[in-house]
């Protein structure tokens, strides 16, 4: 019996290290593949109002947000498919680097967020214009649009986003533990919207039908969003740039009002 059991051992450990050398190659091209992706990602440039923000001793972007959105886009939103007026603020999108690319897109939604919610995650806001106060099919609620890019719970039905209305619904209206506010979720879902509208509708940036007013040239808030647009990553290679050092991200922007913050 002792015998026969060494043998079964034998050949377990036999199978094993057969089954070990065939995963081998297989997990060093996962692990390099997981490696390529966290090199894909880096910080964005600062916006006009974060650079601000952060010098008045608010809240700054937080850099971590850039993580989100550029691990979020589709593959789509990094070729060709992507419509021609992204030019308007990257003339070189279409020569760049995917993680130069990736960079981009950060900036803009830092440079969105920054227009619908001046980078508060927590902002709310109550809409009274007819074409923007309607029923939310899903919380009931009228012209209410919440978080760093200002959506609603209906969003969850129409593009997919990761919003319970029935969990947030039991928590204060501030919480940031509502899955609206939440910026992972609420960035998330702002990429998903950007796509469908220039990916998949094939419409431009910038466009009247847009979801955000800020995206329709001729409003107020578009004005307010052009002027966050001013200064997006050097490989983008635009004409004009604002009064910040070119050296800054939004990661440098966040540590010098975190040791401003610690100082007083």
């Amino acid at each position: 019996m002792s015998e026969l059991l060494e043998s079964m051992d034998v050949v377990s450990h036999s199978v094993a290290r057969r089954l070990l050398k065939r995963a081998l190659p297989l997990l060093t091209v996962l692990f390099a593949v997981l490696l390529l992706q966290a090199q894909t990602t880096k910080p964005a440039p600062p916006t006009p109002i974060d650079k601000k923000k952060a010098e008045l001793g608010g809240t700054p972007w937080n850099p971590d947000w850039d993580r989100i959105v550029e691990q979020a886009l589709p593959n789509e939103m990094l070729s060709s498919q992507v419509p021609r007026d992204v030019r308007r603020f990257c003339p070189r999108f279409n020569d760049m680097s995917e993680t130069d690319k990736r960079a981009f897109w950060a900036y803009f939604f830092q440079a969105l967020a920054g227009a619908e919610a001046g980078l508060n995650p927590k902002a709310r806001a109550r809409h009274l214009q007819p074409e923007v106060a309607k029923r939310d099919e899903v919380s009931g609620m009228s012209g209410r649009t919440e978080g760093l890019l200002q959506l609603t719970y209906a969003d969850q039905k129409r593009y997919g986003c990761d919003f319970d209305w029935q969990a947030d619904r039991t928590l204060k209206p501030n919480d940031p533990g509502r899955t609206i506010l939440q910026p992972k979720n609420n960035l998330e879902c702002g990429v998903k919207i950007l796509a469908n509208q220039i990916i998949v509708l094939h419409k431009p940036l910038l466009a009247r039908s847009s979801y955000w007013s800020t995206l329709q040239p001729g409003t107020p808030s578009y004005r307010v969003f052009v002027k966050q647009m001013t200064n997006p990553p050097a490989a983008c290679a635009l004409p004009s740039k604002p009064k910040i050092n070119q050296a800054e991200t939004t990661q440098t922007v966040h540590d010098e009002a975190n040791q401003a913050s610690s100082s007083h």
